[in-house]
């Protein structure tokens, strides 16, 4: 009953209600959101809710195009802005982002303080089973965060959510027992260092981008084998590699006048060297994201703008131009409690793409203030249940 319902959702029109040309990130997010009502099969999942799953998908968007924040419903840029920075870092405590009003982890959070207190409370019955025995309380989640909010002693024990992302990114701990051999010694070295130290992914990679840009190992993984069980939840987006291609004099010195708002007159004397004197950038930098679960409708618009943001920052950090962001998801689901606002969202209108604005600081010093999304017009919010 499920299914046919489902196929009955799908063979609705999408186009924009005033048959405008669509912008192709609301286009291809939406076609992609048909794939999966059409061609998904039920599945079970680790949460209350059953999903309508497809598996491999993806979508590619080039950042001249404007920035990637979908306008077929209202996007809450600051989350997604706060969780990067969260990210890059190195956080793992959930109290920067509750202090920044960004509540996406609050129910991780939360459910690993439930599964402990359970626990406890279980041990205890089967210690005591001879004596009564009078429940512990549990706060509320409201209660919860707000502890998180006003109480260090508490955040300090139940905000930490252990080694992930933020933890991946910047000090992945990749040898047990304090072992690591450092990425500069040669293979076959006997010298190792004693001190367990940890990786910092995100250096690396800059340097990398700017000392051998053409290498096939411009990569940050996120999914540490060795640290998945301490993770309140393993990473969804689990790895994302970047690609850089040399750009002509032409491109350059279009680039060059984009970036001034104006075409310039120039003489035959303008060459390659005047665009290195003024700094013109002389690469284009893409970056794809894997992504093995993908929460379709709640989830993956988030993680869009966020690696849009990551691909500007890392643009930006190494002299480049952002130039494409592509995604590629496993498991691509919809829960089944969102198939209506789906719905809902095939129908709403969609917009021209807005514009990013990011001031010149380093990614380690990059503050929210630092960004800015010009021209943002969407269609109204839609909201579904998070599923934990």
């Amino acid at each position: 009953m499920i299914q046919i319902k489902l196929l009955v959702v799908i063979s609705g029109n999408i186009k924009n209600k005033k048959n405008k040309k669509m912008n192709n990130v609301d286009k291809q997010y939406l076609d992609f959101l048909r794939h999966i009502l059409k061609n998904g099969k039920i599945k079970k999942s680790r949460t209350d809710v059953d999903t309508i799953s497809v598996f491999d998908y993806s979508m590619r968007f080039n950042m001249s195009e404007g920035f990637p924040l979908l306008t077929s419903k209202k996007m809450f840029t600051k989350a997604v802005i706060i969780e990067l920075m969260w990210f890059l870092k190195g956080d793992t405590n959930i109290k920067y982002l509750v202090d920044n009003g960004c509540n996406i982890w609050n129910g991780d959070a939360y459910k690993a303080y439930e599964r402990y207190v359970f626990s406890t409370e279980e041990k205890i019955r089967k210690e005591n089973w001879q004596c009564d025995f009078q429940p512990i309380e549990i706060m509320t989640k409201e209660q919860f965060v707000d502890n998180m909010r006003n109480d260090p002693e508490f955040h300090e024990r139940w905000g930490d959510l252990g080694p992930v992302y933020g933890a991946q990114w910047r000090n992945w701990e990749g040898v047990s027992a304090g072992m690591a051999i450092s990425r500069d010694m040669e293979w076959g070295s006997n010298n190792v260092e004693e001190e367990k130290y940890g990786i910092d992914q995100i250096a690396n990679l800059i340097n990398d981008l700017r000392n051998d840009p053409d290498s096939r190992r411009l990569m940050v993984n996120a999914w540490n084998v060795s640290e998945i069980e301490n993770m309140t939840l393993p990473p969804c987006h689990f790895g994302f590699q970047c690609y850089t291609t040399e750009m002509t004099f032409e491109q350059r010195l279009e680039h060059w006048c984009s970036s001034l708002g104006k075409h310039i007159s120039y003489g035959n004397d303008f060459d390659e060297k005047k665009l290195d004197e003024l700094n013109v950038p002389k690469r284009k930098l893409d970056l794809k994201w894997f992504q093995r679960s993908v929460d379709s409708f709640l989830g993956l618009p988030f993680n869009i703008t966020s690696y849009a943001l990551l691909l500007h920052l890392l643009a930006r950090e190494v002299n480049m131009v952002p130039n494409d962001l592509i995604f590629s998801g496993g498991d691509c689901h919809i829960y089944l409690n969102h198939v209506d606002v789906v719905k809902q969202q095939l129908e709403q209108e969609t917009y021209n793409l807005p514009t990013l604005e990011l001031s010149n600081k380093s990614i380690d010093d990059i503050k929210y203030e630092d960004f800015k999304i010009v021209g943002y017009k969407s269609s109204p919010t839609l909201k579904g249940e998070l599923s934990n």
